[in-house]
């Protein structure tokens, strides 16, 4: 029992000390700043032709696989994180206050003060705000002097 358990313990310690996982790393040359966006993050990269695609990335051969579609970094145009937890709670914050506003001007509306029926108008913006999903993170472009790299960050 003592011998499995130190072959499972060396295992799982040598996985950790030996696997690599690789990166993207975003540098501006000119302020000397750098991200670094790890592999299987969400993102969206709008690349040279003009596609725009968003998911979890892996990489592979100096090239980005999302969705299934391999996008190689000198096609990389602007790239920017895409959290899940923030799209999730931008989402639900525009969806719900809007359906709340919209509730809450007709229900006023017909009872109290028909001028309450304009509240309909920032309402439908938000419900569609909320649906478009907003991503308030910054975009690097490669016109901004931002480059992109694949990286094996150290431990």
């Amino acid at each position: 029992m003592k011998t499995i358990s130190i072959t499972i313990i060396s295992l799982l310690i040598s996985c950790t000390i030996f696997s690599q996982k690789r990166a993207i790393k975003i540098t501006h040359h000119i302020l000397q700043k750098e991200i670094i966006i790890k592999e299987n993050k969400r993102i969206k990269i709008k690349t040279t032709g003009g596609d725009k695609i968003s998911g979890r990335f892996k990489i592979e051969n100096n090239s980005i696989i999302i969705k299934g579609t391999q996008i190689e970094i000198s096609d990389i145009e602007t790239i920017k994180r895409n959290p899940l937890l923030l799209s999730i709670l931008i989402t639900g914050l525009f969806t719900y206050g809007g359906a709340l506003m919209l509730g809450f001007g007709a229900l006023i509306g017909a009872l109290v003060n028909p001028s309450a029926f304009l509240l309909a108008i920032p309402a439908t913006g938000m419900i569609y705000i909320g649906a478009k999903s907003p991503n308030f993170n910054r975009k690097f472009k490669r016109d901004k002097n931002w480059r992109v790299e694949i990286i094996t960050p150290s431990i």
